[in-house]
């Protein structure tokens, strides 16, 4: 495992970027434009840390070669979600990104609709953790801010966890706290059993501030409130204007 004492809690908060919806617009005319890999470069120009695709099982944004395209980019640090089944994982072991985040899938929703329930899941997630590894993969499962999630992931053996922000998001301003408290207690939790902590899902400029109470982040990986803003403002000022707002965390509280 990382050894996230090592981490200060004042470490700059990294960004990874999911471009997954730079694929659903290609993919809604079957053109090949938007190029993912042009969109990944302009991300990292604009400082983000990574770049997060989601290969599923329909396909129906980022396609295999994709993967392997980025994979080859130079300087390019790739994250890739996928669910816990043979045929991605095949894929994963070959191509070799820098980690994998281990996430639910259902064919029905329109994206991830909650977190990994690796408690109940072990028997299926450790030989993929395990083969993930034996690869030099580094794995994370995508879980709820729960002390039984992290407890199992920790117990499956990946070295980081990115926690569901979902529920926060949905939330309206003034009833977060309840969550914002989850997650606090969920990232101390980690960080003690030497996780690293990232966090995702649903987040915006407006409220990634309220995340900023919360210890121990190291990346947040943010996809398609940056590519809806680009519609805007380009996306490259997307993604500066994220990394300048993730300037405001200093590591949460101790």
């Amino acid at each position: 495992m990382l050894n996230a004492e090592t981490l200060p809690s004042t470490a700059r908060l990294r960004l990874g970027v999911n471009i997954d919806h730079v694929a659903t617009l290609r993919q809604a005319r079957g053109t090949p434009y938007p190029s993912v890999l042009e969109a990944a470069r302009v991300c990292l120009r604009a400082g983000a840390d990574g770049i997060t695709v989601h290969l599923r099982e329909d396909r129906r944004h980022i396609q295999d070669n994709d993967v392997r395209i980025l994979r080859a980019e130079p300087g390019l640090r790739l994250n890739l979600e996928m669910a816990a089944v043979s045929e991605i994982l095949a894929i994963a072991l070959d191509v070799r990104p820098d980690e994998v985040c281990l996430v639910p899938e259902r064919r029905a929703e329109r994206t991830t609709e909650g977190g990994l329930d690796a408690a109940a899941n072990e028997a299926v997630l450790r030989p993929i953790v395990d083969a993930l590894r034996r690869r030099n993969v580094a794995v994370s499962l995508f879980i709820e801010p729960d002390p039984r999630q992290v407890a199992a992931a920790a117990a499956l053996g990946a070295q980081m966890i990115e926690l569901h922000t979902g529920r926060y998001c949905e939330l309206p301003t003034d009833t977060r706290s309840a969550e914002v408290k989850r997650l606090v207690e969920a990232a101390r939790q980690a960080h003690r059993l030497g996780l690293q902590v990232n966090a995702g899902h649903g987040l915006t400029v407006e409220n990634v501030v309220g995340l900023f109470e919360v210890p121990h982040l190291h990346t947040l990986n943010i996809g398609h409130s940056i590519v809806s803003r680009a519609v805007f403002i380009g996306l490259e000022a997307a993604v500066r204007e994220m990394m300048t707002t993730l300037r405001g965390y200093a590591g949460g509280r101790p």
